[in-house]
């Protein structure tokens, strides 16, 4: 028996001896990651993942609550700041500040990341979310609220850029789309907890500083826990420090052998070696003019950042940004119960998004893209039939006190529900997995730019939907971004390369020749192939030590 151990063990050695060699060769011709190396229970998802990622969602929540809670707490102010009532200009101030400092925090988030490492630059956000909810809930002038508001817009756009980051440089490559999706889960989350909170202090002296108050809490638990997170393997062999990647790597693979954890990291490490040797070679500028000038980190930045304008043109977060115009809105075109509906709608956002989480990794986020979308220009097209015909005897305006058509009204609502159920389910996910598009030398610098993207677009739509409604009326608006839309269906089909199933260092290779729609499908065809042969490969094995 003990010779028949002997001989299985030598031929499990054997076997990691190829694979290792199989690994080296690889990283000759530059398709290496550590996906190819299959470890025992893979597609097992293991509590320390599930812990980490649920930790690092909290900054998700805070994303959500601190950009959903403002709308309510806008309206309870009064004369709180000093005006006895605030003025639009004032409340578009406060409400466009926080995505300014979204946009600066982004900016600087990946690539301080790149320096410092993932979880101190989320752990700067934590500290930056409690700076900003203290000092919105005991101020008492408006540009102090305005300072307390921006101070959140950067926490919000720093973790918006480094959770998602972190959450994929930790994850297993099976589970890899979810992990950020949940992420995502916690960012509708937040906003439907901020409603609720805002609901719960409406009618409270003073409750608006309760509502953003309360935002320091999860900060301050986040950053505890932060203490007793690991850093991204990928970070820690960039700083050579083998010791602590090999730790994190056995404790994500828990139910593989030793060996084949060893041989995870040795394919990580062989894998990233070039990024880490442009990495110590190079400046911050050098690598910026890298990821702009060099055509294979052009194509993923395109990519990245053309998804994130994709995810905001479509003018979704206007609903989020304004709901209490929203509300008003369903209220003027024959609803009784605005607020209700509101709530409607931000709760098919957390529905379909929880859809995203099931089916991300199994489907694929081209093919979630391709089918989702369609159904936002559709969507968008009713919304904006549905207006025309209900504002002809009133010019095509909104005029408050008009008895508006009840079934045109309904087929508003229902259009909406079809237009957010769609982006919850593609858009309002995919964007999100940006990081995996870059190679770990440019990583940071990328997913910066295309979080910038992504708030700037914001601040673009932010600025000019009221504007837009006015100037061509809300038929008008919802065709416009009908069009948007139909143009981002457009550059999904012929630019977004499928990413499921493949290693962070894969998905840098499709890019090699165009944007790799057709080599990300002939990679992920050999995987598979490869994956099969080797089960058959175990079994076998396994038979004939039992014979």
């Amino acid at each position: 028996m003990s010779t028949e151990n002997a001989l299985k063990r030598d031929d499990e050695k054997g076997r990691d001896a190829q694979v290792y060699e199989d690994v080296e060769g690889a990283a000759a011709s530059g398709e290496i990651s550590e996906a190819m190396v299959v470890a025992e229970g893979e597609e097992r998802t293991t509590w320390f993942v599930w812990l980490l990622v649920a930790c690092t969602s909290i900054s998700g929540l805070l994303f959500g609550y601190d950009t959903g809670v403002i709308s309510g707490a806008l309206v309870t102010i009064g004369g709180d700041l000093g005006p006895a009532e605030l003025s639009s200009g004032q409340k578009e101030l406060i409400t466009s500040s926080t995505t300014l400092g979204a946009l600066l925090g982004g900016l600087v988030a990946g690539m301080l990341s790149d320096f410092l490492g993932r979880r101190p630059v989320l752990g700067i956000a934590d500290i930056i979310f409690i700076g900003g909810a203290i000092g919105q809930a005991v101020c008492h002038t408006v540009w102090s609220m305005i300072g307390g508001r921006f101070l959140i817009g950067v926490g919000v756009g720093i973790a918006a850029c480094v959770a998602p980051l972190y959450i994929q440089e930790l994850s297993p490559t099976r589970q890899r789309g979810r992990m950020v999706v949940l992420n995502v889960v916690m960012i509708t989350g937040g906003q439907v907890i901020a409603y609720g909170i805002d609901a719960g202090f409406e009618k409270t002296h003073g409750g608006w500083r309760w509502m953003v108050g309360l935002g320091a809490l999860p900060a301050a638990l986040q950053l505890l826990f932060l203490f007793f997170l690991p850093e991204s393997p990928r970070i820690m062999i960039l700083r050579q420090r083998f010791d602590v990647a090999h730790a994190t790597m056995a404790k994500i693979y828990a139910y593989a052998t030793p060996e084949q954890v060893d041989l995870k990291v040795k394919a990580l490490t062989a894998a990233v070696q070039q990024s880490v040797e442009i990495t110590n070679s190079t400046t911050l500028l050098q690598r910026i003019r890298l990821i702009l000038m060099d055509p294979i980190n052009r194509r993923a930045l395109i990519v990245g950042c053309g998804l994130q304008g994709f995810q905001q043109l479509c003018g979704f977060n206007t609903l989020m940004y304004y709901s209490a115009s929203l509300a008003t809105l369903f209220k003027e075109i024959g609803f009784d119960q605005p607020t209700a509906v509101g709530l409607i709608v931000s709760g098919t956002n957390f529905i379909f998004t929880l859809v995203a989480l099931k089916y991300i990794d199994i489907i694929g986020r081209r093919k979630i893209m391709i089918w989702s979308a369609p159904g936002m220009v559709v969507g968008l097209v009713l919304a904006s039939i549905a207006f025309h015909f209900l504002t002809l005897k009133t010019g095509g305006d909104l005029v408050d006190g008009t008895d508006y058509s009840t079934a045109w009204s309904a087929i508003v609502l229902l259009a909406m529900i079809l237009y957010v159920a769609s982006y919850a389910t593609g858009l309002g996910n995919v964007p999100w997995q940006q990081g995996e598009l870059f190679g770990l030398e440019v990583r940071g610098i990328g997913t910066s730019f295309a979080t910038t993207t992504n708030w700037a677009g914001n601040l673009l739509i932010g600025a000019t939907y009221l504007s837009l409604m006015d100037a061509i009326t809300p038929a008008g608006a919802f065709g416009f971004y009908a069009g948007l839309c139909l143009l981002g269906c457009v550059f999904t089909f012929f630019c977004f390369p499928e990413t499921a199933g493949l290693s962070l260092e894969e998905v840098r290779l499709i890019f090699r020749n165009g944007f790799g729609i057709r080599e990300s499908q002939r990679l992920r065809r050999e995987k598979q192939a490869l994956a099969i042969g080797k089960r058959h490969a175990q079994a076998s094995s396994a038979k004939n030590s039992h014979a």
